[in-house]
């Protein structure tokens, strides 16, 4: 398949890029500079020069492929509710260049959009309560295009997409918290769990469900159903010789900054259908894992 890349330079569409290049697809990622454009060129891909805000030029590349995987995404956690609207325009656009040509097209969602507290499942709807609330109309509209003649699917990811390059993510931001504090916080009694996966099966995912997923269909991207917080902020607090503290839920925004809210929330998900559907089998090292080699140390 010749296949339009969305986020084609970011921590996960950069795996995504290179696991359907070693699989025998072509890639054109969506590039949002000159730097961005010769680095995707450089890994074997075409660069399309554009970016989210540019509905023509999303228009443009979507006709000219077999499919297309969404992982961009504007993480302006200053203003959630925008970087939705945003995210739901261009699931939209290209949902209707795409329409009624039965094209695959793959939109990068999150496992917070579950009920929190209990085992999240691929037949659960988002939740209109949880924490990523600001992704349920892009998923809402994504599985509404399996009616309009797309093979549409939406991939569910963890908080923690771990593995090498991780700079920007969830866990790099506890990492910087607990530098700046020097301590490594848990909420209350840290018994919260949060899911994961590990970075190049996530990418095997994407390469899976392009090739195979029917179309409406939620995919859970999880290889551990839920890491207690609590082991995670103590896996932190070993590898920069700092003391894992519990840290009360009321101070929580204070202490963790925007991940306050993520950090206390409990998101046990399950990936079962997920794998039996499309023969996934989650290969990569735990978050734990992760954190006791030093990656982000």
């Amino acid at each position: 398949m010749r296949v339009f890349v969305t986020g084609a330079t970011g921590y996960i569409g950069s795996a995504v890029v290179r696991e359907l290049l070693a699989a025998g697809h072509s890639v054109v990622g969506l590039a949002r500079s000159d730097p961005a454009a010769a680095a995707l060129v450089a890994a074997g891909a075409e660069a399309h020069r554009g970016d989210l805000d540019d509905p023509e030029g999303l228009t443009a590349a979507a006709a000219t492929v077999d499919g297309v995987v969404h992982t961009a995404y504007k993480h302006d956690f200053s203003d959630i509710a925008a970087a939705g609207r945003t995210d739901l325009a261009v699931v939209r656009t290209i949902g209707a260049a795409l329409a009624g040509s039965d094209r695959p097209f793959l939109v990068t969602s999150g496992t917070a959009v579950l009920p929190p507290g209990r085992l999240g499942t691929e037949a659960d709807p988002a939740d209109p309560g949880a924490p990523g609330a600001h992704r349920n109309a892009a998923e809402a509209a994504t599985l509404e295009l399996a009616g309009a003649g797309v093979r549409a699917s939406v991939v569910r990811l963890p908080p923690s997409v771990h593995g090498d390059g991780d700079r920007h993510g969830f866990v790099p931001t506890l990492v910087g918290v607990a530098r700046t504090t020097g301590v490594s916080g848990y909420v209350d009694d840290g018994a919260n769990r949060w899911p994961a996966v590990h970075r190049e099966d996530a990418a095997r995912l994407f390469r899976l469900a392009l090739e195979q997923a029917p179309a409406g269909t939620r995919l859970h991207g999880v290889g551990e159903e839920g890491v207690p917080f609590r082991q995670i902020a103590e896996a932190i607090g070993r590898q920069l010789g700092v003391p894992a503290v519990s840290v009360p839920r009321e101070q929580a925004p204070e202490h963790f900054g925007w991940i306050g809210h993520f950090a206390a929330i409990d998101n046990p998900t399950s990936g079962a259908v997920t794998q039996e559907m499309l023969g996934w089998r989650p290969a990569g090292p735990s978050l734990l894992a992760d954190l006791a080699a030093g990656r982000y140390a």
